[in-house]
């Protein structure tokens, strides 16, 4: 049996031209992606037993003049998430990109540069803090997207579906922007059948 999480425009390319039917190649091929950037910054806030509690995971972004979309603050998933949680935030500004665009072509430095500008304009506390380690993460085809030739996709779910050992799981295994615990539960329901 395989199990397949990789992107469904990888796998079917995989197969080659021989074996896989031209318009599914072709819609396959045509799936879109949105793409991910994540600055972690590692926030020294001495004191922070004293700052307003901020009792979110993630927090939506809406400015049109910020690149940031989502800010994911880390301490609130688990306290064991970071070393010295007494004296640290560790967040994550993400921002859903193109691979290839302006914000991709950003080296690491300069990123940072941004995500703390634009972290220090939201306000949020903590923001002001000192960063004192930071680091930039690339995700490519993060976020199946669903225009393009997505309509056509259960043509190539039905043919892939005609492969009796293949399991395709996941996120991108499923061209299907579940949450991460919907598509971890795919490779359970996958293993179980």
């Amino acid at each position: 049996y395989v199990m397949s999480s990789m992107p469904i425009k990888d796998l079917v390319a995989a197969f080659g031209e021989d074996v896989t039917p031209g318009r599914v190649r072709d819609t396959a091929s045509a799936l879109p992606y949105r793409d991910f950037i994540t600055a972690g910054l590692l926030l020294r806030t001495p004191g922070l037993q004293a700052m307003p509690k901020i009792p979110d995971t993630w927090i939506y972004i809406q400015e049109r003049d910020m690149h940031v979309g989502r800010i994911q603050i880390f301490n609130n998933w688990s306290p064991y998430l970071i070393h010295d949680r007494h004296n640290h935030l560790w967040m994550g500004l993400e921002y859903f990109c193109n691979e290839g665009d302006a914000l991709w072509r950003l080296s690491d430095q300069d990123f940072i540069t941004m995500a703390q500008q634009e972290l220090r304009r939201t306000g949020i506390p903590g923001g002001m803090a000192d960063v004192e380690d930071a680091t930039v993460i690339r995700e490519r085809k993060a976020y199946p997207a669903y225009h393009g030739s997505y309509a056509e996709l259960p043509e190539v779910t039905g043919w892939l579906d005609g492969i009796p050992n293949l399991f395709c799981i996941g996120r991108n295994g499923q061209h299907r922007y579940n949450n991460m615990d919907h598509s971890m539960l795919t490779a359970m329901e996958a293993v179980s059948n």
